[in-house]
Parts: structure tokens; C-alpha cells; sequence
């Protein structure tokens, strides 16, 4: 159960548990006094709209929607960041003729207050007890707090940032590890 009260104490939580994660080698790139990652508006799945990672249905699982939307308006929804994440690294693969180029918003469903925020300012948590639909999933959070009380809440072990993410990260999620 989080304990969210006055923003004072919240900030000495936050760090103490920043502190703990350096220590402990977790979370390298973590910057302090991050503000919240910004809501975005883009468009919802449809009730057909599927992966095009995975195949999966994606409204289906609403606390995980994760969407990419072109200058064209065209939208891919992810049924979590993980398959996202892999879509962005082989767009050939996935969405033969665009580029990140033409990318005009990527949002990622943030787990306390299930909004959709932008991709690249959320922080990301790795190998905690939440599963996705997929399996182990990156977490996205909306703030260095919010991330702080994830990883007491969900045993996390290791904090990312959108540009941190790697190819061999994604692979270890999907074997249980987290590099």
C-alpha cells in the first residue's frame, strides 16, 4: 500500500531511497528533482486494435496501453512498453515506411494514477513483482516519487530513463532477467 502524505516527508522518502538505490547500484541514471512526466493526448485503442509486437488485443488491458501516433495520424498501440520499446528499435520491421522521424507522440499508461504520459519523460522500473500482459514488463512512473514508492511497493531493481532502454534489456525481460 503506498503511503502518499505531505510533500515534505515525501521528498525525505525520496531521499532516503534515492540514496538506498545508489548504493545498492540501481537506478545509474536517475536525475534528482525530475518534475512529472507530462500527460499527452493521443488516441485510444479500439476494440480491434492489436500489438503489432505481439498480436495481442490491446484495450483489452487498459492499464497498459502504450501508443505511438504519426504526423499522417496514424497510431500503433503497444499492450505494454516492453513491446513498444522493441517496435522503436526495428520500425522496418513494424511500421515498414515511417521513422521515428515522423513520430509526433508516444505515450505510456503510468501505473499509480493510470494516465497517459509522454514516453520520454517517464521513468521505467525493471524487475519487479507487477507483470504485464506480456509478462515481466518496464513500469513506467510518472515522477522520481512515484518511482521511489514503486520500488518499496513492487520489489524493483533497476530505474531507466526512455533513452536508456536497450535491445538486450527488452531480451532479458523477456527471460526473467534484468540487466
Amino acid at each position: 500500500m503506498c503511503n502518499h502524505s505531505s510533500p515534505a516527508s515525501r521528498r525525505q522518502v525520496l531521499g532516503r531511497m534515492l540514496a538506498g538505490i545508489a548504493a545498492l547500484g540501481l537506478g545509474s541514471g536517475l536525475r534528482m528533482a525530475r518534475a512529472d512526466a507530462a500527460q499527452v493526448t493521443l488516441p485510444p485503442p479500439g476494440p480491434r486494435d492489436t500489438c503489432p509486437v505481439c498480436g495481442m488485443f490491446v484495450a483489452k488491458y487498459p492499464e497498459w496501453v502504450t501508443t505511438v501516433q504519426y504526423d499522417d495520424g496514424k497510431a500503433d498501440h503497444f499492450d505494454g512498453p516492453k513491446d513498444f520499446f522493441k517496435y522503436l528499435a526495428d520500425l522496418e520491421k513494424y511500421a515498414p515506411g515511417y521513422s521515428l522521424e515522423r513520430i509526433t507522440g508516444m505515450g505510456v499508461t503510468e501505473y499509480y494514477g493510470l494516465k497517459l504520459v509522454d514516453a520520454r519523460q517517464a521513468i521505467y522500473v525493471l524487475g519487479s513483482d507487477v507483470l504485464g500482459p506480456m509478462g515481466h514488463e518496464l513500469v513506467p512512473l510518472m515522477n522520481d516519487a512515484d518511482a521511489a514508492d514503486f520500488i518499496k511497493d513492487h520489489a524493483g531493481k533497476k530505474l531507466v530513463h526512455f533513452a536508456e532502454v536497450t535491445p538486450k534489456m527488452l531480451a532479458g525481460l523477456d527471460a526473467g532477467r534484468f540487466e
